[in-house]
């Protein structure tokens, strides 16, 4: 141990507070809080050290600070407060938890609501983070359209009011505000009509709706029926956006169910909103876990991270594990908060549901986080670390060859073999095969045939195999491909089959196929994959059964030579279209002449 570490170990106080390690550029490592500073900060070097990572941490610090509290609670906040601002190695971190917007009410007499990446400790209140910021912008549209709050930046006040010192705007003429700043609306309507704003962005629809009706009532009792059309109207509104949202519980109750999934120094947070009962949104994070960290770690550092700047926090949040402080975070949002906070961990029942559905979406964020990470680190297209994903390979699929098969009632049979590097088509490496030993429409045994003479060439030639294969058609043309591949020795291959239909992926082994979602970059790939198999297929198809047709047909025509009969096919595409071709048309191609004899030959004229 360094000597310095020895010198503050010995002078450590009993006391609450915060400890900081420090490496030796004066960096700050990590941030933890101490019931007893002198107890938690000798157990880093007792040897009982819960993870490698911690010891790596401890072997570069040179020093030690540490700020006494007069409560653990004091404790909690400032070990929270310095963990946002410092970003410490070794914590768990939020990532870029200050980027997303807020909904932010102003701690005004004449409050302004409007949207800000920006937390001040003002006094307003802030309705978010919204990580999805279409629906954020979707519940201001809506705040609009029902409510008349003031788009100005003007410090109104009662006084300044009465002095007489504004004057009416334009939104004031165009019927979106109602002018509190010249004393049109009072201050006690206008917070009635904030208090209303405010149980909407918190997802009390119901209490919302409750209120327009009796105040609708009431001015249809006061046969003010303008007015009450106008409350019906915001019913309406209101509850087009309430049937949107899905009920989950039958109890009315505000919570959010919390999922964390972790790997390595990543992990992923999925919190569902629940308010009412019903689920109003979802809200998603990446957090960062150098020290690789347990589950119930991790969900303490990220309810202390997120909680507790926010006053819009549910009455229970609910866990898929017991976080560990459970007890000391309790208080701490309660501190900050001013009312009770309680943490769930469901062990049955529909709550329990919900925290696996959050899971769900917590682990299939993480997926996205680990393949971003590829992609950056790795400059591989995005599209393949999915496909990867999707199809559960060994590795990204960076070299992919597909085959197809093409016939016309069985003649002229030919096969492809197109070649995607790096998910782009690379044509230099395009093949194309006539079948030889197959006749008749017999799709299975062609592609047998292509398969056993492509990769019988690369074992050869001591070529790598493709990090894929892939075949256009369903089981029938997988089974056949694997059995070629190992008939020729070949184990360790990686192949599936598209079939068209119903864009269904197949694996070797599996009688199901994959499911991909029909918007994923994966299966789009594979979709122009095989439809470029496809297009270079039919193409050789076309060209073979041409000169077919080209040698047998127009050649029999006396007067008809080589180039004539190759610039007729190639202008007009087949021997068919030549035959139905008028004269008029064969004329400006090839001549009179000419174009008389093949007319002729055609309608059997001698």
């Amino acid at each position: 141990m360094k000597d310095s570490l020895e010198t503050t170990l010995k002078n450590l106080p009993d006391n609450p507070g915060i400890y900081q390690f420090k490496d030796s550029s004066g960096k700050v490592l990590y941030v933890g809080k101490a019931k007893n500073l002198k107890n938690r900060v000798r157990s880093y070097f007792s040897g009982k050290s819960p993870s490698a990572r911690i010891d790596l941490m401890v072997s570069k610090a040179v020093d030690i600070e540490f700020i006494i509290t007069t409560s653990e609670i004091e404790a909690l906040v400032l070990e929270n407060n310095l963990i946002k601002k410092l970003k410490p190695r070794y914590n768990v971190n939020l990532k870029d938890d200050k980027s997303y917007p807020f909904i932010k009410v102003t701690n005004e007499e004449f409050p302004g609501i409007f949207p800000t990446r920006k937390i001040i400790k003002d006094g307003g209140k802030y309705y978010g983070p919204y990580t999805d910021v279409k629906s954020m912008r979707a519940a201001l549209r809506l705040i609009t359209q029902i409510f008349k709050i003031r788009s100005c930046k003007l410090p109104l006040t009662v006084d300044t009011i009465a002095q007489g010192k504004y004057k009416v705007c334009l939104d004031y003429y165009i019927n979106k505000c109602d002018a509190p700043c010249v004393g049109y609306q009072s201050k006690e309507d206008y917070n009635r009509m904030v208090n209303q704003v405010t149980k909407l962005i918190s997802g009390k629809t119901e209490e919302l709706l409750k209120e327009f009706k009796t105040l609708m009532n009431d001015a249809a009792a006061e046969l003010n029926f303008e007015k009450a059309a106008e409350y019906r109207d915001k019913i309406e509104k209101v509850q087009a956006f309430s049937e949107k949202q899905r009920i989950v519980s039958n109890d009315n109750a505000d919570r959010d169910i919390i999922a964390i999934a972790c790997e390595a120094k990543d992990a992923a947070c999925s919190v569902l909103n629940i308010r009412a009962g019903k689920l109003i949104g979802k809200k998603e994070f990446h957090l960062v876990n150098h020290s690789e960290d347990d589950l119930p770690a991790v969900y303490s550092a990220f309810i202390k991270q997120f909680y507790t700047d926010f006053i819009d926090i549910p009455a229970e949040l609910v866990a898929e594990v017991e976080p560990t402080e459970s007890a000391e975070i309790a208080e701490l949002l309660q501190f900050r908060t001013g009312k009770k906070i309680k943490i769930t961990v469901p062990k049955r029942g529909d709550l329990k549901s919900l925290v696996e559905m959050s899971r769900e979406n917590a682990a299939l964020q993480l997926k996205e986080i680990q393949l971003q990470k590829v992609k950056k680190e790795g400059n591989i297209p995005y599209t393949l670390a999915a496909l990867q994903r999707d199809l559960y390979l060994r590795k990204i699929p960076r070299h992919i060859e597909c085959f197809d098969i093409s016939n016309l009632q069985g003649t002229d049979s030919v096969a492809s073999m197109v070649v995607f590097v790096d998910g782009k088509p690379k044509k230099s490496l395009y093949r194309k095969f006539t079948i030889k030993t197959v006749t008749g429409p017999d799709d299975f045994a062609s592609m047998e045939e292509v398969i056993t003479r492509r990769y019988s060439r690369l074992l050869e030639e001591k070529q790598p195999l493709p990090d894929l294969i892939m075949v256009d058609g369903g089981k029938g043309q997988l089974s056949t491909a694997v059995y070629a591949l190992r008939l020729l020795g070949i184990k360790n291959f990686e192949i599936i089959g598209l079939a068209k239909r119903l864009e269904e992926v197949f694996i070797p082994k599996s009688s199901e196929a994959i499911l991909i979602p029909k918007t994923s970059s994966a299966l789009k790939l594979l979709q122009q994959i095989r439809d470029e198999a496809h297009r270079f297929a039919i193409t050789f198809h076309r060209l073979k059964r041409s000169k077919r047709t080209f040698t047998t047909q127009l050649l029999e025509i006396k007067g008809i030579g080589d180039k004539i009969a190759l610039k007729l096919l190639s202008e007009l595409g087949s021997v068919k279209e030549v035959q139905n071709a008028s004269i008029e048309t064969l004329t400006s191609l090839i001549g009179e002449k000419k174009a008389m004899i093949v007319y002729n030959y055609f309608r059997g004229v001698a």
